[in-house]
């Protein structure tokens, strides 16, 4: 898992029921883009966090649509 300020931490729940948490790493702890991530969550909490299997990092030029040509 590697990350960059300004990605975003996105961790599956696995309690039926409770939503995914999406968290924007603010701070990357580890060497070459390793854990652990400083973590801003939108209701205004931060947290320093090495995430488990449950949790991927999404970068957010990734996420931009595909614009077509025509």
């Amino acid at each position: 898992m590697r990350a960059q300020p300004g990605d975003l931490l996105h961790k599956h729940s696995n309690i039926v029921g409770r939503k995914d948490e999406i968290a924007e790493i603010i701070e990357v702890m580890g060497e070459d883009g390793q854990p652990p991530y400083r973590v801003h969550y939108p209701d205004g909490h931060e947290t320093v966090i090495t995430p488990g299997p449950d949790a991927v990092v999404e970068h957010p030029e990734e996420q931009q649509p595909h614009h077509t040509p025509w």
